[in-house]
C-alpha cells in the first residue's frame, strides 16, 4: 500500500532529503541538471508544505511535489524561474498575495509507479485537498507539455498574459513550460467532477484510507496529513 502524505517542510528534514534526492534524480534522468524548483532553500521556509507519496512496507519516497505559499521572504519557484524571461510574473502573483495564493512545484514520480497515476493526478488532488486549510484562494504552477492536459482537467487555465501566451523555454532552450492558474482554489469550478469529488472527500479526513481506480488500476492509498 501506498501512503500520500502531507506535512510542513521545516517538521521532518529526513522525508525533505528523501525528496530532494528523488528529485535530483528524476530530473538528471532527463537531462535536466538545474532548475528552480529543485532548490534547496524551501526546507528552511515555513511555508512549504510536502506531500510524498511513501510506501508502507519500507517507507520509501515514490514520489512527490509541495505547496508554496507565497510570503515576502521566499519568492515562488515560478518567479525565480521566469522572471528574467518575463518580469510581469511577479506583479501578476503580487495582485493575489493579500488573498492567499501559492504554488504546486517540484512534483516528480519514479518509474516504479509511472502508470498508476499516484506521481501526477492523485498527488496534484492531494495539494488541491489542501488549499483551505493552507489559507490559499488560488494557485500557480509551471507544467510539462505532458501534464497540460492534467492541469486543465484540475482546473487550471492557461496563464496567457505572460510568455508567449503562457509558455516559457524552461528549464532548457529544447524544453517548454506552460505557466498555468487555478483562479479558485476553494470551490474548483472548472475542475473535473470525478476529481473534485474525490478532492472534497480528502478535504474531510485528516487520514483517509480510499481506493482509487486509473486505467483499470486499482491503487490502495492512504491520505494522511500532518499539519495540525
Amino acid at each position: 500500500m501506498f501512503r500520500l502524505i502531507a506535512f510542513k517542510a521545516i517538521n521532518d528534514p529526513i522525508r525533505c532529503g528523501k525528496f530532494i534526492e528523488g528529485h535530483r534524480q528524476v530530473l538528471e534522468s532527463i537531462g535536466v541538471k538545474k532548475v528552480t524548483s529543485a532548490k534547496e532553500d524551501w526546507v528552511n521556509n515555513p511555508d512549504v508544505i510536502v506531500v510524498i507519496v511513501e510506501s508502507e512496507e519500507d517507507g520509501k519516497v515514490y514520489g512527490g511535489a509541495r505547496i508554496h505559499k507565497a510570503n515576502k521572504e521566499f519568492p515562488l519557484p515560478m518567479v525565480e524561474a521566469i522572471e528574467e524571461l518575463d518580469s510581469s510574473i511577479k506583479e501578476v502573483i503580487n495582485k493575489d498575495l493579500d488573498a492567499g495564493t501559492g504554488e504546486v512545484c517540484g512534483l516528480w514520480n519514479s518509474r516504479q509507479i509511472s502508470g498508476l497515476g499516484i506521481g501526477a493526478i492523485f498527488m496534484s488532488k492531494a495539494c488541491l485537498a489542501l488549499t483551505p486549510k493552507l489559507g490559499l484562494t488560488s494557485l500557480y504552477a509551471l507544467f510539462a507539455p505532458t501534464t497540460v492536459k492534467l492541469g486543465l482537467m484540475m482546473g487550471y487555465e492557461i496563464l496567457t498574459q505572460v510568455g508567449n501566451n503562457g509558455t516559457f523555454y524552461y528549464p532548457k532552450l529544447d524544453l517548454i513550460a506552460t505557466a498555468m492558474k487555478l483562479h479558485d482554489a476553494i470551490n474548483l469550478p472548472l475542475t473535473a467532477q470525478e476529481h473534485r469529488d474525490s478532492i472534497f472527500q480528502i478535504r474531510e479526513n485528516e487520514r483517509l484510507l480510499i481506493h482509487e481506480e486509473y486505467r483499470g488500476h486499482i491503487v490502495k492509498l492512504e491520505y494522511t496529513s500532518y499539519l495540525q
